[in-house]
């Protein structure tokens, strides 16, 4: 049955393909919203439109929930799981600074000069971006990347593969804004995946997305320089080789658990999965 208003017809579609909808709506809304400020408009206009846009993923999700008739509630809920093991707080807190704080010594022996004068600086430099990028800088994105998409493709795909298909579509959704620097989510997207996987702990995914960008741009402690770049690069994929293959390409996934879908608002069953 229809009505003028076609809004069945649009569940109907939405319900068939939740995952290809989602997808859709995250790069409509987001984009759409970046425009603007991508082909000129600057000032204060043009950073609400950028702050806007990133919401564009969580937005998308909530909406997929909704019109699937899953439960919205249920979807955010992982957002106030903050009662997991300490040590996945200190993975959250800690991994990206390690990261970005071993690429300095990478660099020292490629004969960089690193500037341990600045590390002060930096250290109260790091807590002021964190919070930002928590809030408003990424952070918010987590409720649609790992909280809807990756639930829907680990349940068609093995982990790894998962997580690929995910960074691929994490990373091109950056490109109106970085252009090629949209590769960095696609190295970075192993981690958030054991962590989910591991948690399901969606507050724990935003603490670790807050705290990649303050240690990148404050914890390289040397000047931009191709080296620099080429030795971040190093460091991710070997940290993300390290991890995959200490949990053989499984990244925390455990197939006996409850299907993790169902964190997510029991969209497989509305979805008929």
């Amino acid at each position: 049955m229809t009505t003028a208003s076609g809004a069945p017809v649009l569940c109907e579609r939405v319900v068939a393909r939740p995952l290809l909808s989602y997808v859709l709506l995250a790069y409509g809304i987001s984009w759409l919203l970046w425009a603007p400020a991508v082909f000129g408009v600057g000032g204060a206009a043009g950073a609400v439109l950028l702050t806007a846009g990133a919401f564009g993923p969580a937005v998308a999700a909530g909406l997929v929930v909704h019109w699937s008739g899953g439960s919205v509630r249920g979807w955010l809920r992982p957002l106030l799981r903050w009662r997991v093991p300490v040590q996945y707080w200190v993975y959250a807190l800690g991994l990206p600074a390690a990261l970005f704080l071993s690429v300095n010594g990478v660099l020292a022996v490629l004969g960089e000069q690193v500037h341990l004068d600045r590390l002060g600086g930096a250290a109260a430099s790091w807590i002021g971006t964190f919070v930002f990028v928590a809030l408003v800088g990424g952070g918010q994105e987590e409720p649609g990347w790992r909280g809807f998409a990756l639930d829907r493709l680990q349940s068609r795909h093995s982990p790894l593969a998962a997580t690929a298909l995910l960074g691929l579509i994490w990373g091109l959704w950056h490109l109106p804004l970085y252009g090629i620097g949209f590769v960095g989510p696609m190295l970075f997207v192993v981690f958030y995946t054991w962590l989910w996987n591991r948690t399901g702990s969606l507050l724990l995914c935003v603490v670790l997305h807050g705290a990649f960008t303050p240690s990148l741009e404050h914890l390289v402690l040397v000047d931009d320089s191709l080296t620099v770049d080429a030795a971040i690069l190093g460091v991710l994929v070997a940290a993300a080789v390290v991890l995959v293959a200490l949990t053989r390409g499984r990244l925390g996934f455990d197939h006996r658990a409850v299907p993790v879908a169902a964190r997510a608002g029991d969209l497989d069953r509305v979805a008929g999965h």
